[in-house]
């Protein structure tokens, strides 16, 4: 009993009912709604694990919002609610695109550079959010919603203006090929890359039918160095310390502002630099204008509610979020079911991660009924 108990009471253990929950009432929906539910997990596990080439597109767009959940976990644990990772990775979008297009300069040097751009980009906007915080103590869940819209809307101004829009298009122009970020781009359309990936069939579905690049590689770095920062550096310590409370770090000598600024910064950049990958990684190598949100930033604070905040949760996280995006999308073509019946799924699990308390408690009430019961 007392085994039992200690498992229910482990964080991963909730996660794990609340997406055996999800699945379940996705299934009776399914049921209710006249299909079959293993035929519609089968569409579903097929659309992400049955070619190379799907699960190298999970893996590719799991990039986005692993790092975007990254952004939101780190805000978490200090204390923050940064909601606006989406406007922060739009803002890392459009400094990328912008010094990709102005910028032709050695590979070895331009992606640095559009890298760095878009997550200096992002540390800034997510600047204000802290500096509005700690200066003028205004929640940074209003400023940050407004400066998500305030993204969009200077994402299709950029798009628009003569410098960079491409005629005939609703995008600008695509950046140099000296920053992308995509692997052996030269080599695979070569005749000797052909001649060699013609041999290994696997091999030639990824590089030939996927935008495989380097961005899931920097996003597991990203967390274990995010993870390194809040649990083994005296700053992490700090800013966790502000994020449990804030009153008794201020009484400690932390200065509470200062670090709210920090973890601002810090955050946007995370999701600065999901916007520059986005960019050099992922065809078409531009932004477009946009109608409304894409919801990386949104789909990464799902992603850190999944991952409990944590850094290296995040990694699984997005990647279980981005398998069920687009493992969804075989749901309606193969069965015709609606592929809302996915988005049901997300929001039931995250719904069930935020009520990680109930289980603990759960097995704290069944473990004094056993122990009456030995009585």
């Amino acid at each position: 009993m007392k085994t039992v108990v200690k498992i229910l009471k482990k964080p991963v253990t909730s996660t794990f009912i609340a997406i055996l929950i999800g699945f379940i009432v996705a299934a009776v929906i399914l049921g209710i709604a006249g299909y079959n539910p293993a035929d519609a997990f089968g569409a579903l596990f097929k659309g992400v694990f049955s070619k190379p080439k799907y699960i190298s597109n999970t893996i590719i767009k799991s990039t986005p919002i692993i790092l975007t959940g990254l952004s939101v976990a780190f805000a978490f644990k200090t204390g923050l609610f940064n909601i606006g990772a989406e406007g922060q990775y739009i803002v890392g979008t459009i400094a990328a695109t912008i010094v990709g297009i102005k910028l032709n300069l050695p590979a070895i040097v331009q992606v640095p550079v559009i890298i760095l751009a878009g997550v200096i980009a992002g540390a800034l906007y997510g600047g204000i959010v802290g500096l509005l915080k700690a200066r003028f103590g205004i929640h940074e869940v209003i400023t940050s919603i407004m400066l998500n819209w305030i993204a969009l809307y200077l994402s299709n101004f950029i798009v628009g203006l003569d410098a960079f829009h491409q005629p005939n298009s609703t995008g600008t122009y695509i950046i140099n090929k000296s920053g992308f970020t995509t692997l052996l781009e030269n080599w695979k359309n070569s005749d000797a890359g052909i001649e060699v990936l013609s041999k290994h069939k696997w091999l030639s579905e990824i590089m030939l039918k996927t935008d495989v690049n380097i961005g899931i590689i920097v996003a597991i770095i990203a967390a274990i160095a995010i993870w390194a920062l809040l649990y083994k550096s005296s700053k992490g310590y700090e800013l966790r310390a502000v994020g449990s409370n804030k009153y008794a770090a201020e009484f400690a000598g932390i200065n509470v502002n200062k670090n709210v600024i920090q973890a601002m910064l810090v955050a946007g950049a995370i999701a600065g630099l999901a916007g520059a990958l986005a960019i050099t990684g992922v065809a078409p190598h531009k932004i477009s204008t946009m109608a409304a949100f894409e919801n990386n930033g949104f789909n990464g604070m799902s992603v850190a509610l999944i991952a409990g905040s944590s850094p290296i949760g995040c990694i699984f996280a997005g990647l279980l979020f981005s398998g069920l995006l687009y493992g969804g999308q075989a749901v309606q073509s193969a069965i015709g079911a609606p592929s809302e019946i996915i988005n049901i799924m997300m929001g039931t699990i995250v719904f069930f991660v935020a009520l990680t308390k109930i289980v603990p408690a759960l097995a704290d009430r069944l473990l004094k009924r056993g122990e009456t019961n030995v009585k």
